[in-house]
């Protein structure tokens, strides 16, 4: 048979395939008809021409094709009782781009900001081919690749893509597949910087947490530090203390692994707390009056150093000073030296703080004194230097002073001298110094101030004991007098025994050691005569060293 008609079809339009034979036999069981279509959508109809003309049998096939029908082949068979012949069309159906897929790549596992991501645009058929492509994040326009490459992924790049296929017919469009990118961010609501008492969130916030397919785990630190973990992304903080301030970061788990989120800043800010006002006199190298204020604010706070109402200093615009009166300023802390200070300089101090938030102060009263006490060359000397201790301060005085000096609370002389003198200082000679001035308008007493004298140890006290009540105990003690502090080791012949510093502890069980300052105490259980000897207790320290022994019997 022969067969005629369009070379292609349209998709949704009918079209005829006309199937013919020159022949026709009425009284045989010659049979022509169509095989492969689809009959709920195609018509049949034969004609069958026998005149002068011409003889001719003839089957239309009209159809209404679909994409799904390209290239599918169709057969239209002549055949008689004994043999058959057939003729094959192959169908070409113009349709728009059919069953479009978005595909993402990977497809299993976190998606992590970093990484690289590949979305394919696939048709399943198109005829004629397509002609370009166009790719959509959340209905914008991103891209017209086949395959839209996303190097380097941010978690602005999480939402869901479709793409479209296009030919001259129309165009084929996808589901939606959704990138999900599995990333963690800290939020803070209603800011990062809050005042005291405000309610605050901190959320851990990942791109498509609500319509997450699992569920999700959120930990959270604090400076580095384990706080709590659970299924809730927030963190609350109904009324925030300055306490609650520090750096945050949360961790979120689901069962392909994990991302931290990077830390960020709490801060908390309050008006200041009471600041702490400290006075200090010091006459070691003159009289001087040191006030100090420190204070706990955020934002730090300016401070001001008011005597009696007048203000001496201020960590803001600089107040006129006088040459007495050196200040220093740092963060939240203010420092007032007063330089040869006096009875004019006795009264009320007060430090008032203030930043936005509010203010405090507070105050404490200063009564300085007169007398003052010098030591040269220093108040720490070696054993053998000169060392002169100067009662300063009393030179205004109408008439002369008489001075009366203490050693550690304990008189040592009177004299008419504003000094004491030790032209070669010796160890006993340490202690806290105090000097008493008289005159006519008074007395006055200076603080105490120590005088340390550094020496050599000297021989060390060493002694043995055997108790033989209740069993044989041995006890060989050792103490000296030494400053700075001795190291103290005994030992028997060449054996070191123990010693108070960087050596090992004892290793028999019956040997029990006992330590203190410039002592050394050894604790013999079940003496045996192998602990009979001569022993040797060692004291140095960096001024010197020396030794004593006993000969310990049982």
């Amino acid at each position: 048979p022969s067969v005629t008609g369009s070379e292609e079809q349209t998709e949704g339009q009918r079209s005829t395939l006309e199937c013919s034979t020159p022949y026709f036999c009425p009284r045989d069981d010659i049979v022509l008809h169509w095989e492969g279509y689809d009959p709920q959508v195609s018509e049949v109809s034969s004609r069958i021409q026998l005149d002068t003309s011409g003889v001719s049998h003839q089957v239309n096939l009209t159809s209404s094709f679909s994409w799904k029908d390209h290239s599918k082949k169709l057969l239209c068979e002549v055949s008689d009782r004994f043999k058959r012949a057939s003729t094959e069309v192959l169908l070409r159906v113009r349709h728009a781009p059919k069953d479009t897929q978005a595909s993402l790549s990977p497809s299993s596992g976190n998606i992590g900001v970093g990484d690289t991501v590949t979305l394919s645009c696939e048709v399943g058929s198109s005829h004629p081919p397509v002609s370009g492509y166009h790719w959509y994040k959340d209905g914008v326009a991103v891209g017209t690749e086949r395959v839209l490459a996303l190097r380097g992924v941010r978690r602005e790049d999480h939402g869901q893509y479709h793409c479209e296929a296009q030919n001259i017919l129309g165009t084929g469009v996808s589901p939606p597949v959704t990138l999900r990118v599995f990333s963690a961010e800290v939020l803070a609501s209603p800011a990062a910087e809050v005042r005291e008492g405000t309610a605050t969130t901190l959320s851990c916030d990942v791109p498509g947490r609500e319509g997450h397919p699992e569920e999700l785990t959120y930990t959270w630190y604090k400076n580095s530090a384990w706080l709590k973990e659970g299924p809730a992304h927030t963190l609350l903080f109904p009324a925030v203390a300055a306490s609650d301030a520090g750096y945050y970061s949360c961790q979120v788990t689901n069962s392909q692994g994990s991302d931290t989120a990077q830390a960020i800043s709490l801060s908390v800010t309050y008006p200041p707390r009471i600041p702490t006002l400290t006075l200090l006199q010091e006459t070691q190298g003159g009289r001087l009056v040191i006030v100090r204020c420190a204070v706990d604010s955020h934002p730090p706070a300016t401070l001001a150093i008011d005597h009696d109402g007048t203000v001496l200093a201020t960590s803001g615009v600089q107040v006129a000073l006088s040459q007495r009166l050196g200040v220093t300023a740092s963060r939240n802390s203010l420092r007032l030296e007063i330089r040869d200070a006096g009875p004019r300089d006795s009264g009320k101090y007060g430090c008032t703080a203030s930043n936005v938030h509010g203010n405090a102060s507070a105050t404490k009263v200063l009564v300085t004194r007169a007398a003052g006490l010098l030591i040269q060359p220093s108040d720490e000397v070696t054993e053998g230097t000169a060392v002169t201790l100067t009662c300063v301060g009393t030179g205004d005085t109408a008439e002369e002073p008489f001075y009366t000096w203490y050693r550690n609370g304990r008189r040592l002389q009177e004299s008419t001298f504003p000094t004491l003198e030790f032209p070669s200082v010796h160890g006993d000679d340490a202690g806290a110094f105090q000097c008493q001035v008289w005159s006519g308008n008074g007395s006055d007493t200076s603080e105490a101030v120590p005088l340390r004298v550094f020496y050599a140890p000297r021989q060390p006290a060493l002694s043995s004991f055997l108790q033989s009540q209740g069993g044989r105990l041995g006890i060989i003690q050792c103490s000296v007098e030494s400053d700075p502090e001795s190291s103290l080791t005994l030992q028997r012949g060449d054996d070191v025994i123990t010693c108070t510093q960087g050596c090992p502890q004892a290793t028999s069980p019956r040997v029990h050691v006992t330590r203190s300052y410039n002592s050394l105490k050894v604790e013999i259980r079940d003496v045996v005569v192998e602990d009979e000897g001569i022993y040797k207790c060692q004291a140095e320290n960096s001024q010197g060293s020396a030794s004593a022994t006993v000969d310990f019997k049982a």
